[in-house]
């Protein structure tokens, strides 16, 4: 009883509210717009609030620390099996394979989304057993952390998932440099990135994702057109609810979801999508400044810069393909577009982010501890 009251008392002491404040405007300015499209997607929304409530929660009281060396390695594992299971037993949608269907119960789940929790677990378990030296990281060591990000990235661009498996290629690498690599090392992989531009393009790419590429440096596809018309009309200040046409009139496709970001620009203007903006900044910057506080702890730091790069490349990516300076892809505005597992996946990293900032003190979680309080106790 004492115990338990001790570890509550010990996870609330430590615990980063300014973290979870900041994400309470991002909610709140999310689900007006959802409700405002749908008031169904609106229900559904606050289900998955709640899900990805419990899955915070779960997540925040499991003892990472303590099971990190065997639990990294073997989810890891079996997501890749789950990737690669998506080849032979994966259902198509929409011309992609990337979901599997859990039999009997007709729910289906994409093991590309769970892999984001993987590869920043991997990475973080792997550089906490073995801290980068003051140079940084050697060739060796850079080989075997990459693997840990390049072997799903290519699993989930076959699928077809580009976008996804661009996303873990830039937070995996992202982590690696703010760790510490040798810049001799990165110097090499520009060049040869620059000099295999070209080749990646006319062989790595499928022609539906020449042709994304081509609109955006050409003429706007149909759903930028009418993103940029959105945006456009909304002005300095925004519009009334019965004035956006383009969301009510249905001409913005998925409003709700990937495009959520031109509807606030209709709806609240300029103001509204600078104000959006300016709160992810400030929960990356705050992402960053607790990896930097923490910089001697290489879980915490980890997992902080991994989701800040997340964060950072998914609401770049969305505002960038909205605007039409880069391609369409299906990546959401980060816990902010309409959706489920997304919004899932990037509770349960802040629930283990949490976790590892409250007991940064290995010996919180070990029995050993308790037993040396017991014997202090029990001798004085």
């Amino acid at each position: 009883m004492n115990t338990w009251f001790d570890l509550d008392k010990r996870l609330f002491k430590h615990f980063s509210y300014t973290l979870m404040l900041q994400l309470i405007p991002i909610f709140t300015i999310s689900s007006y717009l959802v409700y405002e499209i749908n008031i169904k997607l609106f229900n559904k929304q606050m289900v998955y609030y709640f899900i990805a409530f419990l899955a915070f929660s779960v997540a925040l009281i499991i003892p990472w620390r303590r099971i990190m060396w065997w639990f990294a390695p073997l989810f890891y594992l079996v997501n890749l099996g789950l990737l690669i299971a998506v080849e032979f037993v994966g259902k198509t949608i929409l011309g992609a394979k990337r979901w599997i269907e859990l039999p009997g119960i007709h729910i289906t789940i994409q093991p590309s989304e769970f892999i984001k929790v993987n590869v920043i677990m991997m990475l973080a378990y792997l550089i906490h057993k073995k801290p980068p030296p003051e140079n940084g990281y050697g060739i060796f060591q850079f080989i075997k952390l990459s693997l840990v990000i390049v072997i799903p990235f290519i699993i989930i661009a076959k699928e077809p998932d580009l976008g996804t498996a661009l996303v873990l290629l830039i937070t995996g690498y992202g982590i690696l440099f703010l760790i510490g690599v040798n810049w001799k090392i990165w110097t090499v992989l520009l060049i040869l990135a620059g000099a295999g531009a070209p080749i990646i393009y006319e062989y790595g790419l499928k022609p539906y994702q020449k042709k994304r590429i081509h609109d955006m440096l050409n003429k706007p596809s149909y759903q930028v057109r009418q993103a940029l018309i959105a945006i456009g009309s909304g002005g300095m200040e925004g519009k009334p609810k019965e004035n956006a046409t383009q969301t009510q009139l249905k001409f913005l496709p998925v409003s709700s979801t990937d495009f959520i970001f031109a509807y606030l620009g209709e709806r609240l203007g300029f103001k509204g999508m600078v104000t959006v903006i300016g709160l992810y900044i400030l929960l990356i910057f705050n992402l960053l400044f607790i990896s930097w506080r923490h910089k001697r702890d290489y879980y915490i730091k980890t997992f902080a810069i991994g989701l800040a790069f997340l964060f950072f490349v998914y609401m770049g990516v969305n505002i960038f393909m909205i605007i039409g300076l880069a391609p369409v892809v299906g990546l959401p505005l980060p816990m902010f577009s309409h959706g489920g597992t997304s919004f899932i996946i990037f509770a349960v990293i802040f629930g283990i982010l949490q976790n590892l900032i409250a007991f940064k003190d290995y010996s919180r979680y070990t029995s050993d501890e308790k037993i040396t309080m017991q014997t202090k106790a029990t001798l004085s």
